[in-house]
C-alpha cells in the first residue's frame, strides 16, 4: 500500500514537472524558429519574381510546378531545392542553409524565393539541440527530485502505518496468553460442571476472539516479504488440498462444488499464502451461497501469471460495495456478519497476500454468480 502510494505521488510530480519543462522549451523553440523565418520573410516578400537580383537571394517563377523563370547565379543545388519546394504546402521555413517563402500567384503559378541564411539556421539548430539536451538532463533531475519529494510526503504515513502494524502485532501477542488461559479454564469448568450454557458462551466467545487475534497477526505480517518462505512448489496440488479441506462443510450446507484445476503448475512463493487465499475465498463463498446452489473453483496458468477464480451463486454484491469489501473491518451486511462472528478481515488479508506478489484481486457479479478472481505473477 505504501509503495503504491509512493509510486503514485512520484508519477504525479514527475509528469507534471516534465510537462511544464517540455512545454516551456517547446515554446522557446517555436519562438526562435518563427523569429528566424519571419526576419528573412520580410525581405523575401519584396521580391516579385521579375527582374530583381540581390546577392544571396534567389527566386524562381514556376508554372504547374515547373521552373519557367529564375534569378541570376542560380546553382544546381538551389534549383533542386526550388523543385522540391514546389510540391510543398508550407509557405515559409528553411531548407539546407536557406530560408524560403512560397507565394501563389494564381491557380497554376507560384514564386519560390530562397535566401542564404547559413549562420541564422546554424544558430537555430544549435538552439534546438541545446534545448533537447537541456530537456533530457532536466527530466533526469526532475526524476531524482520527484523520488525524494514522494519519499518525504509518504514518510509520515509510512511511519504511522509501521507503528500501527507494530501496535496490532504487540497487542495481539499480549492477548493470546489471557485468551489461552480463559479457554483452558473454560475447558476445566466444562469437565467439572458438564454441559453448561454459561461456560459454552465463554468458550464460543474465546474461540471467536482467538480467531480475530490470529487474523490481526496475519494482517501485521502481510507486506513483510522478508518473512516469506519462498520456494518453487506444485501450486496445483496445494490448491486441491485446500479445496479438500472444505468439502465436508460444502456437503453439510447442501452446496454443489465444481472444480477445474490445471495440473502441474509450479509457482515460486509460500505454500501457506496460496492456502490462505483459497481458504478465505472458499469460506467467503460458502457463507454467501444458499442451499442447493453452486460454487465453482477454476485454477489455471496464463502466460506469466496464474489465475484463481472462485464463483458462487447467491445475492450479487452491489456495485458501490465491490471495492469496499477489501477494506479492513468492512462488512456489507453488518448484522449478519456480527451473528456469524465475522470481522471483515478475510478479504483484506487475501488482498494483502496477493499484492505481496504484485498481483491483483477483483470481484464482479454477473449471470447470478459472484466471481472473485486472483492473478499472481509468476
Amino acid at each position: 500500500m505504501i509503495s503504491r502510494l509512493k509510486r503514485k505521488i512520484f508519477w504525479i510530480i514527475q509528469i507534471s514537472l516534465s510537462l511544464i519543462i517540455i512545454g516551456g522549451i517547446a515554446l522557446t523553440i517555436i519562438f526562435s524558429y518563427k523569429n528566424t523565418i519571419s526576419s528573412s520573410s520580410k525581405i523575401m516578400q519584396r521580391i516579385d519574381g521579375k527582374s530583381v537580383n540581390i546577392e544571396g537571394i534567389y527566386w524562381f517563377r514556376l508554372s504547374n510546378n515547373k521552373i519557367i523563370m529564375e534569378s541570376n547565379n542560380v546553382t544546381e543545388e538551389i534549383r533542386a531545392y526550388a523543385n522540391k519546394l514546389s510540391n510543398r504546402n508550407t509557405e515559409k521555413g528553411y531548407i539546407g542553409n536557406y530560408t524560403y517563402i512560397v507565394r501563389k500567384l494564381d491557380k497554376n503559378q507560384k514564386i519560390v524565393t530562397l535566401m542564404e541564411n547559413g549562420n541564422l539556421i546554424k544558430e537555430l539548430k544549435i538552439t534546438i539541440i541545446s534545448a533537447l539536451i537541456f530537456v533530457f538532463f532536466a527530466i533526469i533531475i526532475v526524476c531524482i527530485i520527484s523520488k525524494k519529494i514522494s519519499e518525504l510526503i509518504v514518510k509520515p504515513v509510512q511511519d504511522s502505518f509501521e507503528k500501527q502494524k507494530q501496535f496490532i502485532s504487540d497487542a495481539s501477542h499480549e492477548l493470546k496468553t489471557p485468551l489461552a488461559v480463559i479457554e483452558a479454564n473454560a475447558d476445566v469448568l466444562q469437565k467439572k460442571l458438564g454441559e453448561n450454557k454459561w461456560v459454552t458462551y465463554i468458550q464460543n466467545e474465546a474461540e471467536s476472539m482467538n480467531k480475530l487475534v490470529n487474523d490481526l497477526l496475519t494482517l501485521a505480517r502481510i507486506g513483510n516479504i522478508t518473512n516469506t518462505n519462498k520456494q518453487m512448489f506444485d501450486v496445483s496440488k496445494e490448491v486441491k488440498i485446500s479445496i479438500a479441506g472444505f468439502e465436508s462443510m460444502i456437503y453439510e450446507n447442501n452446496i454443489e462444488l465444481e472444480t477445474n484445476i490445471s495440473d502441474g503448475v509450479y509457482f515460486n512463493g509460500d505454500k501457506q499464502d496460496i492456502k490462505h487465499i483459497i481458504s478465505i475465498l472458499l469460506d467467503n463463498a460458502i457463507k454467501h451461497t444458499p442451499d442447493n446452489k453452486k460454487i465453482v473453483v477454476d485454477f489455471y496458468e496464463q502466460k506469466n501469471h496464474i489465475k484463481i477464480e472462485v464463483k458462487n451463486q447467491g445475492e450479487p454484491i452491489p456495485a458501490n460495495e465491490r471495492e469496499k469489501i477489501f477494506d479492513r473491518f468492512y462488512r456489507a451486511d453488518k448484522s449478519r456478519n456480527r451473528d456469524e462472528r465475522r470481522y471483515g478481515l478475510g478479504l483484506s488479508i487475501a488482498k494483502g497476500i496477493v499484492e505481496k506478489y504484485n498481483g491483483k484481486i477483483t470481484v464482479i457479479s454477473e449471470d447470478g454468480f459472484t466471481n472473485f478472481t486472483v492473478y499472481l505473477n509468476k
